[in-house]
């Protein structure tokens, strides 16, 4: 098993970590199964944008076989919302139409369609003490080797170097392992949302010294 080296991420490595995205989209699990026909539409809303917008809190993790994971952050996250509803959103709706029909019919990819054309930009209360928000995944062969901590604490440290106060984070409710990894992190349960497959947490940490 090769060594990883964590940077910050180039333009170049969106190919690789819309890859991540995929392999990592069924609850952590891959999901590549479930969107075969078209594989980077997942990547267009959980990476793309923070590549973008945010490319000083973008790291990737690479080893001999190439990206095999990321974490990604927004300092204020209503400001980075509003760049992604006037800089990205509209390309993307008008690159992939809304699905129409029985939503119980739709694949998984119609659904992710579906939120191009109707995003959810919630943020955990209080938002002044968790203004920041991250985003990581890991292949399965660089788990359980400390890089997701190390890659985590990199961007918090950037986040809390331009002196945000604390640092938000969304996970599926079914993703237990990672609910255990964050709170060994330092990160607290803020509140739960939905129901069903679709119930997720929102977790938050302070940055304060």
């Amino acid at each position: 098993m090769s060594e990883c080296a964590i940077r910050l991420a180039r333009p170049a490595d969106q190919k690789g970590a819309y890859y991540v995205c995929l392999k990592t989209s069924d609850h952590g699990k891959d999901g590549g199964q479930f969107y075969r026909e078209d594989p980077d539409a997942l990547g267009r809303i959980f990476v793309g944008p923070y590549l973008a917008f945010e490319p000083e809190l973008s790291f990737v993790l690479e080893d001999d076989e190439g990206i095999c994971g990321y974490a990604l952050g927004a300092f204020d996250s209503r400001s980075f919302y509003a760049r992604y509803e006037a800089e990205w959103r509209l390309e993307l709706c008008a690159q992939f139409a809304e699905p129409k029909g029985d939503r119980s019919q739709w694949t998984r990819t119609q659904h992710v369609y579906s939120w191009y054309h109707h995003p959810d930009y919630f943020c955990p209360e209080p938002y002044e003490s968790y203004p920041s928000h991250l985003h990581i995944d890991l292949l399965e062969r660089a788990r359980g080797r400390g890089y997701g901590r190390r890659m985590l604490e990199r961007v918090m440290d950037r986040l809390r170097e331009r002196g945000s106060p604390g640092a938000h984070l969304c996970l599926s409710a079914l993703n237990v392992p990672a609910f255990g990894f964050y709170q060994r992190l330092g990160f607290q349960e803020l509140v739960r949302v939905g129901s069903g497959t679709d119930r997720v947490i929102y977790m938050g940490k302070s940055l304060r010294t």
